[in-house]
């Protein structure tokens, strides 16, 4: 049971698409809460399943409900307040067909019938029992039974002929008033193209279900809120048009009642006819009082005399305004009334002239609308939200077509109105729907020229589509990138240090005991070749075998010394380094491998030097060369080209560029290219790359990859200035300055 302290949790079936109605229900609930002095929070069902379900579990204090789900939980809830529509609150169900193609209930074997939903009262229930009432069994009287979601596809699928009948709901058993109920959904120029031909029974409307988790006062305060709000004047008609009703009544069925409500203040509602000397004819308030006063007697009396003067002023002004202009006018004001601030819409029409009278009689309407002003400032922020929403914002059809698209979408997906339902976002969004993605399951994310984007997707009904917001997460991404490389990174220094500590030593033995192995076989060669002896050649053997081993023991070494380079901190004695020179002797110990490989182009100019350890930046620039080398097929030798610039950026930075003409990366390998163990030349250990990455951030620098599938990749290096050199250029741009 809710508590003062416990919003009241009002639950919607998804019948509600439109913009302007989403903004309306949340209006609605804006209201409620302002009367109930409660705030009252309003959602919308994914499905009638869901309401239903939770119906069940006891979990909502209020529900828009189907005529079925109201009929079901009559008995255990507080209230069920009927929807009324056309002054009544009960309703039909019409049976539908072509009008060329009349059908009668004796002709409808064999047909093909179009159903709104498994749940739909109108357009499943009820005329399905109907026809059984009649003997006629659904499951053997048709062809073919199809549900089409809403009453508008199911009547335009009789209109094409992909069906022969439907079923849609009548206020009223009348033909007159089904005409005017299918031009609203066809057009009037198709209307002549449907009839009806038969009415089922009456059953009581769809309505709100007030449950027992309610207090009684808070079910009775509810009840005399829901029930007053289309007829107390305050300006809320509009509210009730997501539900398509007129108003909410309370049956009497014999059951037990809600208790009386509590006494509430009701707005006011005035009408009445002036004569030309502006004097009462005839004047009405359901209330019997306007603006805290007694209007009753107001016959013949002035509009002063009958309000009072402060009433009465703005209302004159208007007069003396409609009279001059001969057209109507309308006012609204603000006024206090029993010490408390109200607002008033006036509206005065001229009346037709009266024979003999010299003057035009006036017609006029007075309505308290405090409570629609007062949702006046959310009204308009809710109805401008798709415009102002300061993220991409999209509705689209369930083929993909594009129905609306804020600002900010067309500022961030300029192609998307030419490319349409083939745009990825799109193309992301629609898959999401078909799948049916479980709850909990992680946003879609569609990756567009470097930028991530999470999308939010949410389904709409009549017309069907689908609502797409779009969230850059780029920042997002690329920081967790950064923390998980950053743990595993800690993760590979804490393996390195235990692997370097455990390896060095035996690694060290083996090495020397190579080394002797070889140099004691070397002289026993020599001594065996200088006396003719045959094993020389097999000692030859061995001998290779043991060069090998000491290649394998080497490279391993220096896999190691790559681990204990991630996880080391720089070195903390760092000199001024010219970076010219130790590009020049990088590309001396590649020179062979380039020459087999590809064309070198140089493209250097001015550097500044650098803080950093040389041996260091030798290693960085090798890792980053054999890299370039090592992409591109030998076989190619003659087209390829490794390219190495260096110059100054604009900040004064040291900037070097490694490019080559290889096979280029995937989007997803070089997403990961910095990352140890991920290999982007078979056969490499993966580290070269996330050492060189480690190096240059451990100075201060940044290193970028660009690559294209068949283009080959770029790496551009930049490193800060030496201190005394980028101090030096600042003064020199303060001197300029």
């Amino acid at each position: 049971m809710t508590t003062p302290t416990t919003p009241i949790r009002f639950m919607i079936y998804p019948a509600l698409g439109d913009v302007r109605e989403h903004v309306r229900v949340e209006l609605f609930g804006r209201a409620l809460s302002e009367r109930l002095g409660r705030t009252v929070m309003v959602e919308i069902a994914p499905t009638y399943e869901a309401l239903e379900a939770e119906l069940v579990a006891g979990h909502v204090d209020m529900a828009w409900a189907t005529a079925e789900q109201c009929d079901a939980f009559a008995p255990r809830a507080r209230a069920v307040l009927r929807a009324v529509r056309s002054g009544s609150y009960h309703y039909h169900s019409a049976l539908v067909c072509r009008s060329e193609e009349p059908l009668t209930l004796e002709t409808l074997q064999g047909k093909r019938a179009a159903w709104v939903a498994p749940r739909s009262t109108g357009g499943h229930l009820l005329p399905v029992r109907y026809l059984e009432s009649r003997g006629l069994r659904t499951h053997e009287l048709f062809s073919q039974q199809r549900f089409w979601g809403t009453y508008r596809k199911a009547i335009h699928a009789v209109l094409s002929g992909e069906a022969d009948l439907t079923a849609i709901y009548s206020n009223h058993a009348d033909e007159h008033a089904m005409r005017a109920t299918l031009a609203s959904y066809v057009g009037a120029e198709d209307e002549p193209r449907l009839m009806t031909f038969a009415f089922t029974a009456p059953t009581l409307a769809d309505g709100i279900v007030l449950t027992r988790r309610l207090s009684e006062p808070d079910a009775a305060a509810l009840v005399s809120v829901l029930t007053r709000m289309n007829t107390d004047g305050s300006g809320l008609e509009m509210l009730m048009g997501p539900f398509r009703v007129e108003g909410f009544v309370l049956p009497s069925d014999g059951r037990e009642q809600v208790p009386a409500p509590r006494r509430s203040r009701s707005a006011e509602y005035v009408v009445a006819e002036l004569d030309g000397e502006d004097r009462c004819r005839r004047l009405w308030s359901p209330t019997g009082r306007a603006f805290g006063r007694d209007v009753s007697g107001a016959e013949g009396r002035t509009l002063t005399e009958v309000l009072g003067a402060e009433a009465a002023e703005p209302l004159l002004s208007l007069m003396c305004a409609v009279r001059h202009g001969g057209a109507d006018g309308r006012q609204e004001y603000r006024l206090e009334v029993d010490g408390e601030t109200r607002w008033y819409a006036a509206e005065i029409t001229p009346c037709a002239p009266v024979p003999g009278e010299t003057r035009q009689r006036l017609g006029l309407m007075v309505r308290d609308v405090s409570g629609m002003r007062a949702l006046e400032e959310p009204m308009y922020r809710l109805a401008s939200f798709p415009l102002l929403h300061p993220e991409p914002l999209l509705e689209l059809s369930m083929e993909g077509e594009l129905r609306y698209a804020n600002p900010a979408a067309h500022r961030a997906f300029p192609e998307m109105v030419a490319q349409g339902g083939r745009h990825p976002l799109v193309q992301a969004a629609l898959q999401w729907s078909w799948r049916g993605a479980p709850a909990g399951e992680p946003a879609p994310l569609v990756q567009l020229a470097g930028h991530y984007w999470e999308l939010t997707v949410a389904q709409l009904s009549d017309p069907a589509g689908l609502r797409v917001f779009a969230r850059d997460v780029t920042l997002r991404k690329q920081m967790e990138t950064r923390l998980l490389q950053a743990d595993r990174l800690s993760a590979l220094g804490s393996l390195a240090a235990a692997v370097g500590h455990e390896m060095n030593n035996p690694l060290a033995f083996m090495l020397a005991n190579l080394s002797y192995a070889r140099e004691e076989l070397e002289r026993m060669g020599e001594s065996l070749r200088g006396q003719g002896a045959a094993v020389s050649e097999e000692l030859d053997e061995v001998m290779e075998a043991l060069s090998e081993t000491a290649e394998g023991a080497l490279r391993l070494k220096h896999i190691v010394q790559d681990l204990r380079t991630l996880s080391r901190k720089p070195p903390e004695h760092q000199a001024r380094v010219e970076l010219q020179p130790v590009l020049e002797n990088a590309l001396k110990l590649i020179r062979g491998q380039v020459s087999q490989r590809a064309r070198l182009e140089r493209d250097f100019f001015e550097l500044p030097a650098v803080d950093a350890d040389e041996a260091r930046l030798i290693q960085l620039f090798l890792n980053l060369l054999l890299n370039a080398v090592q992409s591109m097929n030998p076989a190619d030798a003659a087209r390829n080209v490794l390219r190495v610039a260096a110059y100054t950026s604009e900040d004064g930075e040291a900037v070097v560029e490694v490019q080559d003409t290889g096979k280029g990366l995937a989007p997803d390998a070089l997403s990961r290219i910095f990352e140890p163990f991920v290999a982007t030349v078979p056969g490499s250990s993966g580290l070269g790359l996330s050492v060189s990455h480690a190096i240059v951030t451990s100075l201060g620098g940044t290193l970028r990859a660009e690559s294209r599938e068949g283009r080959g990749t770029l790496i551009t290096v930049t490193l800060p200035a030496a201190a005394e050199v980028a101090q030096s250029r600042q003064q020199v741009r303060l001197a300029a300055g």
